[in-house]
């Protein structure tokens, strides 16, 4: 008998694995997704590994397989277990990141009445009603018994009633939440002679219908949509059974794939010439993709300024690997720049690119994992979580945009980034990895630079004007604005400046990193600001819905006609988002077509493709936006950018503060002049001598890195250290102080007993945003090098999450 080392998708699995004993029936493969059971309950579990002796002596027989074919390839394991090891998270949240959508099916809980005298009196009138529900349905949920009476109330009244042996648990499988899509489709079965014979045939009543249905089927060269029938011909279904009965024509279910819109409609295009530049940095690539050791680093930063012709870099590297009969991984940041990059790439390779993100239904990301998984696509492209993708005969990872911080998930466990992922994956497999940006990440440009990776530069942009320059920027004092009596929340210069794009029928994009209408409301009377009842942070104004909003849970309350706290009236809405600055514009320039894009008008499945197209068919003037008008987007007409506030996240308490800052000014500023007029940049500060900002209105990286890194070097954070971010939560405020001093006592313990003089630690101190969707949170903050191993040896006990290279503090 054969054993199995099995994963199981179990809270209290955590970081092991079970034994488990192969029936002589099944048959059974390392990857393979198979049912077991775990106490009294029968879960899903991954096959790790096959193993001819079991790790316990007692082992308990694997109960089936959920598929024949395994799910997950050998390297998809050894990734999974790398990223458990390193990020401290479970192995099977590690190993979900690689499963198909929807694979996950959660354990139901049903009570059964069971037949037996009992003492009603000994029942509270909660525990009578569950029990009268339950006999007089013959079982019910505990889920629905959670909904109406409240989780804990119904935990505990049920859990009563079983150990009085009137009710009884019974555990099952919810049902698939994702399966094959088949269509019945109608398929004629008679020759064209037997059609004519029947058409002689038939007369009068309903075989009148028949005729139609008959003669439509013998038009069609292949099998009809029932539904599409019911439309041409307006038959119903009993006039096609009647053709079926006849032996005429037959139904027949189809297998159809669920294809996302962004994959229609898409024009080809062909490879561009490269320029000198771009050559000499595709050629290393290219002779990357013809090593077949994995011993040599095959890992390149590009850095190009921003419209220096990347793209076209990624295009041509992923052709040369297709020539190779490999395939190709395409990570963009956020699911705004999707749309623009599917129509590239799809164009480029038609009918070979998959897409993966959260905004399609769950069906299409079902489809298109399993047309990745079959080898049907060359290419796949998607923000992080496509990094997973079953990608069979991988030869190269493009990680566009690779400073961005939304590569890093940090708001579930496993807490990994794509890059460092990614960087493994290329160890492990051998596959080349591109990372592209105009402003790299701190801690990529310094591997790069001490030779890690190869560096590959781009400093000259490709335009329709050849040798255009990068745009000019201007940066604007705001306080000498203030002091000359301009209040407005644009300086002169910009004024100017959109009414001369408006003018000359250009377009313009004005940035502002802050959602909502007003930021806060305030007393003027007391200085009450109003705050989210759960989360310490004040609410936001927004007047799309005439609502306070809360930014971090989505709490929303109406507006107060008068203070909570001293009923006064005098209540200011302060602060300014981009509703507002949606507002001054069209009342400063009334002429201007007006768009807008951040979080709040992009619910819609395909809003970010609406207003991008919007957009570049010029159907407005002006987009005013948040982060997502800075990333990568290719808008030839825009020959303005506007910076409202530079100094937003300046003022956060992070060390990555001022690179947030020059990163973000650098990407939106590079909006600008990509079209053959030529663009210029406004940067609006109160901080104009700020090194980020001068850095950044010169367009040169460099300068900005060599302060950074200096800053980064004397004060001792990453690259020059890891750091390892440890927070504790819960509803009261004390137990996260004492639970967080406790800790320190035993991280400090285990730090002097191995010798590890290397390890610093910094707090526990509250969270900067303390209390949280009613949580409070505390945080402890550990510097040194190799953490996961000296963490991994540290139990942390429920209400702590780790968070291993955090991207933020």
């Amino acid at each position: 008998m054969g054993y199995a080392e099995v994963c199981v998708n179990a809270p209290t699995a955590q970081l092991r694995t079970f034994s488990y004993a192969i029936p002589s029936n099944l048959g059974v493969q390392s990857g393979q997704a198979v049912w077991v059971p775990f106490g009294q309950r029968l879960l899903q579990g991954i096959v790790i590994e096959i193993t001819d002796i079991p790790a316990v002596e007692n082992t308990k027989d694997i109960a089936g397989v959920i598929d024949q074919q395994a799910l997950l390839s050998p390297e998809q394991i050894t990734l999974a277990r790398w990223i458990s090891d390193y990020y401290l998270s479970s192995l099977w949240n590690a190993l979900a990141l690689t499963m198909p959508p929807g694979f996950e099916r959660r354990v139901l809980t049903y009570l059964y009445p069971v037949k037996r005298a009992y003492d009603e009196s000994a029942l509270n009138e909660t525990q009578f009603r569950i029990l009268t529900r339950a006999q007089d349905d013959g079982r019910v949920s505990l889920k629905e018994l959670e909904k109406s009476l409240g989780k804990k109330k119904a935990q505990a009244n049920t859990l009563q009633l079983v150990k009085l042996g009137v009710l009884k648990r019974q555990y099952e499988i919810e049902r698939a939440r994702v399966k094959v899509k088949e269509t019945p489709y109608v398929r004629l079965l008679a020759t064209p002679v037997r059609v004519m014979e029947v058409l002689k045939e038939m007369t009068g009543g309903r075989a009148k219908r028949q005729v139609i249905l008959l003669k439509y089927l013998a038009e069609q060269s292949a099998p009809i949509e029932l539904t599409e029938i019911k439309k041409k011909t307006d038959c119903d279904r009993l006039t096609i059974n009647a053709l079926v009965k006849k032996g005429l024509a037959v139904i027949e279910n189809v297998t159809v794939r669920r294809e996302p819109l962004e994959l229609q409609r898409v024009q080809l295009s062909q490879p561009l010439p490269l320029t000198a530049a771009q050559d000499t940095v595709f050629r290393p690539i290219r002779a990357s993709l013809l090593q077949s050791e994995k011993s040599e680093p095959k890992i390149f930063l590009l850095h190009g300024v921003t419209g220096s012709g990347k793209t076209e870099i990624y295009l041509q590297a992923l052709a040369e690997t297709i020539k190779l009969g490999k395939r190709g991984i395409v990570l963009v940041p956020e699911i705004a720049l999707t749309p623009q990059t599917i129509e590239r790439f799809a164009a480029r390779f038609p009918g070979r690119v998959a897409i993966l993100h959260s905004h399609l239904s769950l069906g299409e990301q079902f489809d298109e994992w399993w047309r990745i998984k079959n080898g049907e696509v060359d290419v796949v492209i998607g923000p992080r979580s496509a990094l997973f993708a079953p990608q069979p005969d991988l030869g190269i990872i493009i990680i566009d945009e690779e400073h961005e911080w939304t590569y890093k998930q940090h708001e579930q466990s496993p807490r990994y980034h794509t890059r460092h992922v990614a960087l493994k994956m290329s160890k492990q497999i051998g596959c080349t990895v591109v990372m592209g940006s105009a402003t790299p990440d701190i801690e990529t440009y310094y591997h790069a630079v001490k030779g890690d990776f190869h560096l590959l530069r781009l400093l000259e942009r490709v335009t329709p004007v050849e040798n255009a320059p990068l745009p000019g920027v201007t940066i604007i004092d705001m306080r000498s604005e203030l002091k000359d009596g301009n209040r407005s929340i644009f300086s002169r210069a910009l004024t100017a400046a959109i009414d001369r794009v408006v003018e000359n029928h250009e377009q313009a994009i004005l940035f502002l990193n802050r959602r909502g209408m007003s930021t806060y409301i305030q007393c003027r009377n007391c200085g009450y600001v109003l705050k989210c009842r759960r989360c310490e942070v004040p609410l936001t104004y927004h007047l799309d819905t005439e609502a306070l909003l809360c930014h971090q849970c989505n709490y929303h309350t109406n507006v107060p006609q008068v203070c909570p706290k001293c009923s006064s009236r005098r209540i200011r809405f302060l602060g300014i988002g981009t509703e507002k600055l949606e507002q001054e514009v069209k009342l400063a320039f009334p002429m201007a077509r007006l768009l807008r894009w951040d979080r709040d008008v992009t619910r819609g499945r395909y809003s970010h493709q609406r207003i991008l197209n919007k957009f570049r068919s010029h159907e407005a003037d002006i987009l005013v936006g948040t982060q997502m008008v800075a990333k990568g987007l290719d808008l030839p007409l825009v020959t303005l950018v506007g910076v409202i506030n530079a100094d937003l996240s300046l003022s956060l308490p992070d060390f990555r503060a001022s690179e947030r800052t020059f990163q973000l000014l650098s990407q939106v500023a590079g909006r600008a002049g990509r079209g053959p007029v030529e663009g210029h940049v406004i940067i609006q500060t109160y901080n104009p001598e700020h090194y980020a900002i001068q850095a950044a209105a010169e367009h040169n990286y460099a300068l900005f890195y060599e302060q950074e890194i200096n800053y980064r070097r004397q004060f001792h954070e990453p690259p020059f250290v890891q750091l390892a971010n440890l927070t504790y939560t819960n509803t009261n405020d004390n137990r996260c102080m004492e639970e967080s001093s406790k800790m320190v006592i035993r991280i400090k313990e285990e730090r002097d007993r191995l010798g590890l003089a290397g390890i610093e630690l910094i707090g526990p101190a509250p969270a900067y945003i303390h209390r949280l969707r009613g949580r409070y949170r505390w945080k402890l903050i550990i510097r040194g090098m190799e953490l996961s191993p000296f963490l991994s040896r540290i139990p942390l006990p429920s209400g702590w999450t780790v968070d291993i290279d955090p991207i933020g503090l």
